[in-house]
């Protein structure tokens, strides 16, 4: 059981909820302070030892291939203009993994993803993150918190995160059993049942830890709600014949998928930058009475 090296993040999404923003830009392009939304999941990722990261992409996305590509004349360009911490920051981005591109192909929906990096993930276990959501963790980030409960248990292992009762008809919620602190065996996830039905009040957000039988599980899944094709319908297949686990992550969740969950990113990304904090703070008490 080795570790996890590859990562797959779906960018192939229309984004539609940013539009008329995302008509010419990917959603996961839109910056967070002064770093796109891709990068911070790429960067905890890597944090947690990945080092080939594919990218499942769409049409409008070749920004994000961009992004993650060298961009020599840039870079010398910056260096004449003596720019050189600027230069240094841009020329890490291409160097922070092996990154891999490819096409999507096959119906809508969240599990297609995962099914068109089968060749090139083989027979062993991976990660799955979204590309516009992550977390903000003073300590281990999200994925390495999954992968050390991977290497304990060696099943899949989805992330948990603790809502508000009165938001867990958001998510998908877990109802799952205590193993130990902090880790759960999932029983069921019930899809956003709302206070009065939850089993718990731990919602499965992204960021997967998936082993090479998700694919034929993924092959055998009929198409789901709205003629689609669903990760969630491949994972309850996989239950029925594995354990499959979920850690809960400490850290600040950010969807930055949502207009509010985006400012609200902003807002605390900025907060936290040694150069824009302290006139941030002076403003933001100015226009808030």
């Amino acid at each position: 059981m080795g570790s996890i090296k590859k990562l797959v993040i779906p960018v192939a999404g229309l984004g539609t909820r940013f539009l008329p923003a995302t008509k010419a830009q990917p959603k996961e392009m839109l910056p967070v302070v002064d770093k796109p939304i891709i990068q911070y999941v790429v960067e905890d990722a890597v944090r947690a030892g990945i080092t080939d990261i594919i990218f499942i992409t769409g049409p409008s996305k070749r920004a994000v291939e961009d992004h993650f590509s060298p961009n020599y004349e840039l870079i010398n360009w910056l260096k004449k203009q003596k720019k050189d911490d600027v230069a240094q920051d841009v020329k890490k981005i291409a160097d922070l993994a092996n990154f891999i591109f490819i096409r999507q192909k096959g119906p809508y929906g969240n599990g297609t993803p995962i099914l068109c990096a089968k060749n090139i993930i083989g027979d062993e276990p991976f990660a799955v993150m979204w590309g516009d959501e992550f977390f903000y963790t003073s300590g281990k980030s999200q994925l390495k918190q999954l992968i050390e409960v991977y290497e304990k248990y060696g099943d899949p292992v989805l992330t948990a995160y603790k809502v508000e009762k009165k938001d867990t008809g958001k998510y998908g919620i877990l109802d799952a059993l205590t193993v130990e602190k902090e880790i759960y065996q999932v029983k069921n996830i019930v899809e956003k049942p709302g206070p009065q039905n939850a089993p718990s009040n731990l919602a499965s957000l992204g960021g997967f830890i998936l082993t090479p039988d998700i694919f034929e599980a993924l092959e055998n899944t009929k198409l789901g709600k709205g003629g689609e094709l669903w990760l969630v319908d491949a994972i309850f297949k996989l239950l029925k014949k594995r354990p499959i686990y979920a850690k809960l992550i400490n850290g600040t969740y950010y969807d930055t998928g949502s207009k509010l969950g985006y400012l609200k990113a902003n807002v605390d990304f900025a907060l936290r930058d040694k150069k824009l904090r302290k006139e941030f703070k002076k403003y933001l008490k100015k226009i808030i009475k």
